[in-house]
């Protein structure tokens, strides 16, 4: 049994947090025992980033990480989201976790936020990433082997045709003037397809390209011989066990629909 204290990783899908739990796992002070995400229930997404579920649970299965799920609605008014969050936060605390993880790079409004939030909760936010240039981690996450695709990118602040492009060296290349590195002021989010981080790859393709508030999306899919089910099983029986114990994250009914392939 570990000794370390138990954290969870705030997981986008992005590549953020993905680093942010490579560099965690290296240091070895965490124990890291489950990934916290919100989906946006009316989608059946990964909020703001647009990734499929059954992406984000692909991810977490490589990751070897169990799923905590806060769902939330499509518009969510803030005193809801901070509803959510702060039962999802109650839970882990009973289930012994002190610490958790994110890849916040160096918005302080942000991390403010974070600290304020879970002041007097018994969790400590960490921040393994914070204040690291960002074209050096851009790099330091290329040389790391990770894979990723832009799935959102904010029309105000690049082109619609950059979501759906890989996150490498030419990407960083091709970014107009004023764009960061990794994207920290919303000019992109990203899906984790690959890295140290991961047991095994995913086989993601690029599909359409939608286009929706402000925002263009690249819907990316499981390609054929992905290991849906796996990651199902894991965020049913995770979600049970929280019905169980006075839960849950997920409402019931969505339980059912994922154990019966509907999600």
């Amino acid at each position: 049994m570990s000794s370390r204290p138990k954290a969870l990783i705030s997981w986008s899908s992005g590549k953020d947090s993905a680093f942010a739990l490579h560099e965690v796992r290296r240091a070895g002070e965490f124990d890291v025992v489950g990934a916290l995400t919100t989906v946006t229930e009316t989608f059946g997404r990964v909020s703001i980033h647009g990734v499929r579920q059954e992406i984000l649970l692909a991810q977490l299965n490589a990751a070897g990480l169990p799923p905590h799920i806060v769902p939330i609605p499509y518009p969510c008014p803030n005193e809801i989201y901070e509803a959510r969050m702060g039962e999802a936060v109650a839970y882990a605390v009973r289930e012994g976790v002190t610490h958790i993880i994110f890849g916040d790079l160096y918005l302080a409004d942000i991390r403010a936020y974070r600290e304020q939030k879970l002041k007097g909760t018994g969790v400590t936010p960490v921040f393994p990433l914070w204040e690291r240039p960002t074209l050096a981690l851009a790099h330091a996450m290329i040389a790391s082997r990770m894979e990723a695709y832009l799935a959102t990118v904010d029309r105000k602040k690049l082109p619609a045709a950059f979501a759906g492009r890989k996150f490498d060296l030419q990407l960083l290349a091709d970014l107009p003037a004023g764009v960061d590195p990794c994207g920290e002021n919303g000019e992109f989010h990203t899906c984790v397809t690959a890295g140290p981080m991961f047991a095994q790859n995913l086989a993601v393709t690029a599909g359409e390209r939608i286009e929706r508030d402000g925002y263009a999306y690249c819907d990316l899919v499981l390609g054929p011989g992905a290991d849906e089910d796996v990651g199902a099983a894991l965020i049913v029986a995770r979600a049970r066990k929280e019905i169980a114990d006075g839960g849950p994250l997920l409402p019931k009914d969505a339980v059912d629909r994922i154990a019966n392939g509907k999600n």
